[in-house]
């Protein structure tokens, strides 16, 4: 039975205020693209016409951090840039999600060198690892799914106060 049939039969929709916000915090995924090495030109198809984020919501790529909910880390994450990246993600308004792509934002990758951080986990908490080397879009699109999925589930937290910390664990999305 679609909506106009239940408006139609019925006159009126009710709801409560937490699950219309639930609603759209899950349909309205603004994502914060950090494409930091080769990841970020798999990020890029995944915005692109033919595997089209804007059918989830997410077709607004916010190349600024105070109007993003969603980054996307893709790529080889060094000591000197994990500062960046932790700085960018204290200036997303809560709540927020990250995605690891890649097999070097979420280990470090082939890189077992003194600058690459061995895993984004380390300084920011992360909700969805993509793993590959690079990961196809796809992968992406169904760590979007992911998250929204994650988002529909709880609640709506309004304000959270940083109470997210660095341990929490995150689902893996394979290639």
């Amino acid at each position: 039975m679609g909506l106009n049939d239940k408006l139609a039969r019925d006159g009126f929709l009710t709801t409560t205020i937490d699950t219309a916000i639930a609603w759209a915090q899950k349909n309205s995924m603004w994502p914060m693209p950090l494409g930091i090495s080769c990841c970020g030109i798999e990020m890029m198809a995944f915005a692109s016409s033919r595997f089209d984020a804007a059918r989830f919501g997410s077709e607004k790529m916010g190349f600024t951090p105070r109007q993003s909910d969603l980054l996307i880390v893709a790529g080889t994450v060094t000591y000197k840039m994990s500062w960046v990246v932790r700085k960018i993600y204290d200036q997303m308004p809560d709540p927020k999600w990250v995605i690891s792509m890649g097999v070097c934002a979420s280990s470090g990758g082939m890189f077992r060198s003194y600058s690459v951080v061995q895993g984004i986990d380390q300084f920011i908490p992360v909700d969805v690892y993509v793993s590959g080397c690079p990961p196809r879009p796809e992968a992406l699109l169904k760590a979007l799914m992911t998250i929204q999925e994650k988002t529909g589930r709880s609640s709506p937290t309004l304000l959270d106060f940083g109470k997210k910390d660095a341990s929490s664990t995150g689902s893996i999305i394979t290639a």
